[in-house]
C-alpha cells in the first residue's frame, strides 16, 4: 500500500511539474506568456504593463507573462527561436503580415472556432484583411495603423499657407514643401519620408495612391516594377533630388518624430502609432490629415496582431483566449487608441464614451479611422522576411542613387519572383 500511495504520489508530481501551473494559497495559478513589441514613441511598455494588471485583479487565477520583445523584427526573432526550441508563448503580438511565416510553420491556431461571428465582424474589415484567409481567422487586429501626414500649423502660418488645408494631392506636397522648406533644409526641410525599417511600407502608399498594391492576396505574387510602381518610386526620389524638398538619401525611421517635434522638418509621412507621441511632445499647433493623392487616395495598413499559439495544455489556451478577449473589449480598445495613438480596431470602441469625448476635444484621432475607407493590406507574402528585405535594399539603393529606377525595382522583382517561384 505504502508503494502505491508513493507512486502515485510521484505521478502527481511529474503532471504537475509538467504544467505551466503552479499552486497559490488560492489554488491554481495558469501561467501564460505574452510577447510584444513597441515600434513607435512614448511608454507603450507600461500601459501594457497595467492592461495585465488588470487582468490580474480581475483573474485571480491567472499570471500573465509579458515579455517586452524590442522592435517587431526582434520580438519576431525571439518567438520564433523559442518556438523552434518546443517552448512557445502562448501568446504574441507580431506584425499582421507574419501570418505566412507562421502558418507555413505550423505554429498558431485558427481562432474562428473560439470567438463568436459577431464578435469577429466588430473589427473593422481594412483590419481584417491581413487577420484571416478566405473565412478563417488567424490573429485579433490590436495596435493597427495607417500612414498619415502630420503637419506644423506654425511653420504653415509663417510659410504663407492655409494652417487648415494640408496639402491634398502630390502637386500641393510639393509647392507647400517648398514653401516650407528654409534655406535649402539647413534650417527647416519641407518634408520627411523616413527610409529605413518600413520604407516598402512608405512605397505602397505612393503605389496605392497611384493605382493599386504591390502584391496579391494570396501572398504568392509581387508587383515591385509596374508602371503605376515606377511612378511612385520615381515621384519619392523626386522629392529629395529634383525639388529639393526633403533630405536626399536615407531618413531614419526612429529620428522622422524627433526632427517633427524640433522643427527639423515642417511635414513627416508617419504611422498614426506615433499619434500621442506627437500630441504629448509638441510644443506647437499641428495638424494630422490623409495622405496626399495622385490619382486617389491610399494608404497600407500596418501593425501587429495578437496570435494564439499552438500545442498549449487546455488550461493555458483558455487562459490565453480569456486575455485576448480582455484585450479587445470595446473600453479597452478604446483606452489603447488614447494612449498610443493607434487606431481603435473594432466598430464598438468608437461609441464607448471615453472614445466618444476624445476624439471631440482631439479631432486627428479620428483622420486615420476614416482614411480605413482608402487603405489596403500591408506587403504580406510567402517567405515574408526575405521579400521585404529584397524590395527594402532595392529602394534604399535606388534612394541613394546607387541604382535608376528602373534598374532598382527590376531587380527588385526579379529576386523575389525567384524567392516566390515555389509558392506558385
Amino acid at each position: 500500500m505504502k508503494i502505491r500511495l508513493l507512486s502515485f504520489v510521484l505521478v502527481l508530481m511529474v503532471v504537475f511539474a509538467g504544467c505551466s501551473s503552479s499552486d497559490t494559497a488560492g489554488g491554481e495559478t495558469t501561467e501564460i506568456d505574452f510577447w510584444f513589441p513597441v515600434a513607435v514613441g512614448g511608454d507603450v511598455a507600461k500601459i501594457v504593463d497595467g492592461f495585465v494588471a488588470d487582468f490580474e485583479k480581475e483573474n485571480p487565477d491567472i499570471k500573465v507573462n509579458a515579455k517586452y520583445g524590442g522592435s517587431y523584427a526582434e520580438t519576431m526573432t525571439q518567438v520564433m527561436a523559442s518556438a523552434q526550441a518546443g517552448n512557445s508563448p502562448e501568446l504574441a503580438v507580431l506584425f499582421s503580415i507574419d501570418l505566412f511565416t507562421l502558418l507555413e510553420n505550423d505554429l498558431i491556431e485558427e481562432l474562428t472556432p473560439m470567438f463568436d461571428e459577431k464578435y469577429l465582424d466588430d473589427f473593422y474589415d481594412g483590419f481584417m484583411a491581413n487577420s484571416s484567409i478566405g473565412d478563417k481567422v488567424y490573429s485579433l487586429p490590436f495596435q493597427r495603423s495607417t500612414i498619415v501626414l502630420y503637419y506644423n500649423k506654425d511653420a504653415f502660418k509663417e510659410a504663407g499657407l492655409d494652417p487648415e488645408a494640408p496639402p491634398e494631392n502630390w502637386d500641393q506636397l510639393v509647392e507647400y514643401g517648398k514653401k516650407l522648406t528654409k534655406n535649402g533644409g539647413k534650417d527647416q526641410w519641407g518634408l520627411e519620408i523616413p527610409s529605413t525599417g518600413y520604407q516598402y511600407w512608405m512605397f505602397q502608399a505612393l503605389a496605392l495612391q497611384t493605382e493599386k498594391n504591390i502584391m496579391s492576396q494570396d501572398g504568392k505574387e509581387v508587383y515591385f516594377n509596374a508602371p503605376y510602381a515606377k511612378e511612385a518610386m520615381d515621384f519619392w526620389l523626386s522629392l529629395g533630388k529634383e525639388h529639393k524638398i526633403m533630405p536626399e538619401g536615407v531618413i531614419e525611421w526612429a529620428t522622422v518624430p524627433s526632427d517633427f517635434l524640433s522643427g527639423k522638418t515642417a511635414m513627416m509621412y508617419h504611422t498614426t502609432g506615433n499619434l500621442t507621441n506627437v500630441k504629448n511632445n509638441a510644443d506647437f499647433d499641428f495638424g494630422v490629415s490623409f495622405l496626399p493623392a495622385n490619382e486617389q487616395y491610399g494608404s497600407p495598413t500596418g501593425g501587429g496582431n495578437i496570435y494564439l499559439f499552438k500545442g498549449l495544455p487546455k488550461a493555458n489556451k483558455e487562459a490565453a483566449v480569456k486575455f485576448m478577449k480582455f484585450l479587445t473589449e470595446p473600453e479597452r480598445v478604446a483606452q489603447w487608441s488614447i494612449d498610443t495613438g493607434y487606431v481603435a480596431t473594432t466598430e464598438s470602441a468608437y461609441e464607448t464614451d471615453v472614445l466618444k469625448k476624445y476624439v471631440e476635444e482631439f479631432p486627428p484621432a479620428l483622420v486615420a479611422r476614416e482614411q480605413l475607407e482608402y487603405a489596403e493590406s500591408e506587403l504580406a507574402t510567402y517567405q515574408n522576411g526575405e521579400v521585404q528585405k529584397i524590395f527594402n535594399d532595392n529602394i534604399q539603393s535606388i534612394l541613394t542613387g546607387q541604382s535608376p529606377v528602373d534598374e532598382g525595382l527590376d531587380n527588385a522583382q526579379k529576386k523575389a519572383e525567384d524567392v516566390l517561384e515555389p509558392f506558385q
